[in-house]
Parts: structure tokens; sequence; C-alpha cells
């Protein structure tokens, strides 16, 4: 059974320490791709990066007799010289990539057990985007059979359940479903690698939701293939605890440097934007001629994103981490504006209470926060007269001389709070613009009007508010359960 202690949360994501043969693991983590045949940075210069854990391609080393001996007689530990934690993926990209591989399920499960892999993967099939339902569906059922020959055959080893289904939402939940009811200790959501190399990010949240919401939640989430930083934010707030990257490399022979917000082209650097111990100790020059160079800060760039992601999940920033990262790219930002269409399901595993609330944009207005203070409108009971005003100097301090038995003043995105909650989260720890967006007025107005009509047979309204709300629907739609009365700016 996988230990697996989960250490703080925020959004769907959390950290974690996931406890190995070969010591524990802080997630979320990034396992860098060890090929021992282009092995620029050796396994054992890990370690000083951040890496707690690594992954191998049991394929590769299988399909070459020499490697393949030496790892049988030496543990893969000791091939790769290293003695951190060490996950084996099963060739399953290659089968992709060519369509076929010359070994079979059982053979290289056998293979990945008898070299000592901390984590075991059978050989899944993974389906591209454009394939056809009829095809996908065929070859979950193929997976399906080899996750259950998996689990005959893995003793002792930690084995990984891996999510099939390609773009099918239905048909990834059916594989979740099917690899939680045979029981892995961890899990993993396969077939990614195209929507990231085709951008589809918002693909990409459709199916890491339908998987991650149909696996047991005390158990790991791996996605393979998907080693960029500027995807781990969105990725880790959906619930994604593991990934694996080759990128730190393949970007270095194609003379791309890494950034948290993007990859540039070497040659279109005039200056190194970045203090890791490379870009502090080298010149661009010498970063342009070295591919080792290169690679190495490409791994300080991925391991300082996830401890940002690491520190955001601690303080109860992720969202606003997620809004910083993906409004860089454009088609991140439609990955992030499918997440939020997502966030009645967020709400249910984010934290109740965190730091202050930022607004960065019309995605923050579809936080979970937000949300959750609309269900909780249901909590206020009213009667008598009660004042609503959504007025530049709000909480209630610009109330008429009029008795009032109850006063809310409207704070976007959130809507009527009463003033005795000034100060409370998260209204009143909410920091935002001071000119406001229409999503955000557009919420707040949305709640007012929820607030009216969960009361309007006990009490009497007035709603108050200045000439920036006007010509806003909703305000017409508030006239027909208050008294409306404007105040105009000077």
């Amino acid at each position: 059974m996988t230990e697996f202690e989960i250490l703080h949360k925020d959004l769907m994501g959390r950290t974690g320490k996931l406890r190995t043969a070969h010591g524990n693991v802080e997630t979320p983590t990034i396992m860098p791709v060890i090929n021992p045949n282009l092995m620029s940075i050796k396994a054992e210069e890990m370690k000083r990066y951040g890496a707690e854990m690594l992954i191998a391609n049991a394929y590769i080393i299988y399909r070459k007799e020499e490697l393949r001996e030496e790892a049988i007689k030496r543990g893969i530990h000791s091939f790769l010289g290293c003695e951190m934690p060490i996950m084996t993926d099963s060739g399953s990209y290659q089968l992709y990539e060519y369509r076929d591989v010359e070994v079979s399920n059982r053979e290289i499960l056998d293979f990945q057990q008898r070299i000592g892999s901390d984590v075991c993967v059978p050989l899944d099939i993974p389906t591209a985007p454009y394939e056809k339902r009829e095809k996908a569906k065929e070859d979950l059922e193929e997976t399906v059979r080899r996750l259950k020959e998996a689990r005959s055959i893995i003793q002792g080893k930690m084995l990984a359940g891996v999510v099939q289904g390609s773009t099918f939402s239905d048909l990834r939940e059916e594989s979740a479903k099917r690899a939680a009811e045979i029981g892995f200790d961890m899990y993993a959501i396969g077939g990614a690698v195209p929507l990231l190399e085709t951008y589809k990010f918002d693909t990409l949240v459709d199916i890491i939701i339908s998987a991650k919401t149909n696996l047991p939640l005390n158990a790991p989430v791996h996605l393979f293939g998907a080693g960029h930083p500027m995807l781990f934010s969105l990725a880790v707030a959906l619930g994604c605890d593991l990934f694996d990257s080759a990128a730190y490399a393949l970007y270095a022979r194609g003379k791309r440097y890494i950034t948290s917000e993007g990859t540039i082209k070497v040659e279109d650097l005039r200056y190194l934007p970045c203090s890791c111990p490379v870009c502090s100790a080298y010149s661009i020059n010498e970063l342009k001629k070295s591919k080792d160079l290169l690679a190495s800060h490409n791994l300080w760039a991925t391991f300082e994103e996830m401890r940002v992601v690491k520190q955001s999940i601690a303080e109860g920033s992720l969202w606003e981490l997620c809004e910083r990262r993906c409004r860089a790219y454009p088609a991140l930002l439609s990955g992030l504006k499918q997440m939020a269409k997502y966030s009645a399901l967020i709400e249910k595993y984010d934290p109740i209470t965190k730091r202050s609330f930022f607004y960065l944009g019309e995605t923050s207005a579809a936080r979970p926060e937000v949300l959750r203070y609309s269900y909780r409108l249901n909590r206020f009971k009213l009667s008598g007269n009660v004042l609503i005003t959504a007025t530049a100097t709000s909480k209630g301090k610009d109330v008429e001389n009029e008795d009032y038995d109850h006063v809310f003043f409207v704070k976007p995105p959130f809507g009527p709070c009463p003033v005795e909650l000034a100060e409370s989260y998260p209204v009143g720890q909410s920091e935002i613009p001071t000119e406001i967006d229409n999503e955000a007025k557009t919420v707040a107005l949305q709640n007012v009007l929820k607030l009216l009509k969960l009361n309007n047979r006990r009490a009497k309204f007035v709603f108050l508010y200045e000439s920036n709300w006007e010509g806003h629907p909703l305000i017409d739609e508030i006239e027909k359960h208050a008294e409306v009365r404007k105040k105009w700016l000077c």
C-alpha cells in the first residue's frame, strides 16, 4: 500500500511526502529523465539541482543487450550511479512515436522488477488525439488488460496504473475508474505529449479533471511528459503530483533557454534573465556555445519553478500563481479559463481559509473563494430595512441619514457583505483594482440578486450605486426587487 502523506493543500493541488524503498520524496516534484545514451548531466549530480527522484526508460536500456545485461547484473541504481528513488517507464512513448516496440508487456515488467526499479510502469497503449473513438476505446481495453497483467506480475515494488482514453473525457473517466478498481500505488495520466506539443492546454485540463476525479485521493498522480515549468502551476492546481522532464536536455540540444514563462532561442538572448549558478558564472557567449551549460541552466530553472509552486501551495496563493504564469502565454490562458469552468468542483477540495485574495483579472471572478461565498449567502436571514451600497467608499461609511436594520457593502467580485464583517476573510481581506472589470461587476451583482431573492419576503431593500455601475443589465433586474438609488460621481 502506498504511503503518501499530504502536508498542505490549495485548490486541488497538494504538497505531500511519498515514501519509497530508496527514501522519501516531497511532492509535487519533477523527475529528470536519465537516458544512459545521452547523459550530459550524470544521475548522481541531479540532487544538487533539487531532484529527489529520477525516471529512466526501461525499454531504451532493455533493447541494447550490453546495457540490459549490465542493468540486470548491477541493478538500476548502481547502473545509473544514483541511490535516489528511480521510476522506470516502459516504452509507451516509443510505441506511440514509432508504432512498435520489440518487447511485450510481461517482458518489460519482468525486466523492471529484476533491475530493482522503485516504481514500475506497464506498457500501456497511448492513443493519438486525431484517432476516432473506436480506436481510443480499443486501445483503452488493451491498456486495462495490461494493467491487470502488471498487477499479477509486480510483487514487492510500487506499480503505476496508467490512464488512457485520448481526448474523450468519458473514456478517461472509465479508464481511471477501472485502474482504481485494480488498485495501484500511484497513477499516471498518459497520452498527454501530443496535446503539449500542439499547445492544447484547454483539452489537457479536461483530461486531467476526468482522470483525477475518478482516482483515489490518497495516491499520487503523475502527468507523463509535462516537463516545462510554465505548465507546473496549472497542472498542480488540478491535482498532479509528479512530472517527468527530458525537456532540459532536448531544449538544450535545440539551443533553447527555459524560463518559467516560456522558452527563448539562445540566439535571441542579449541578457541572461536568471540568477542560477550557470547564468551567474558564465557569459551569454559561453552559454550559446555549450549545450551542457544550457542543459544545466534549464534544470535550475525547472526546479526553481517547482519550489515556487510548493511555496504558493503552502501560503494559499496557487490560483494567483496560475494567473501570472498563464497570462504569459495565450494557449495557457485558454487552459486557465478552462480550469475556471471547473470552479465548483475545485471548491470542494480548496481550503476554507487562506491568505489575502488578490484580484488579477476576469478569471479571478471564478475562483473557489468567490463561489463559496455565493453558496453561503443563504446563511443571511434578513428582515426590516436593508441597505446594499455599491459605492466607492463602501463598507457602509457613506450611509445616508436613514435608519437601516442591516447594511451591506458590495465588494467585487464577491458581492454583498455585512459591514460587521468588513475586515473578515475573504471579502475584507481581498485586494482589487480601482478600475473594476465587467466580469467582477457581473458576479458581484449576481450575488446581490441572490441575496435579494432569498430575503425579499421579509425585508425591504434599498440598493445604492454609483454612476460607474450605470448600464449594467443586472441593475434593471435588481430594480424589480429593491428600491434603486444612484449616486453620481463628482
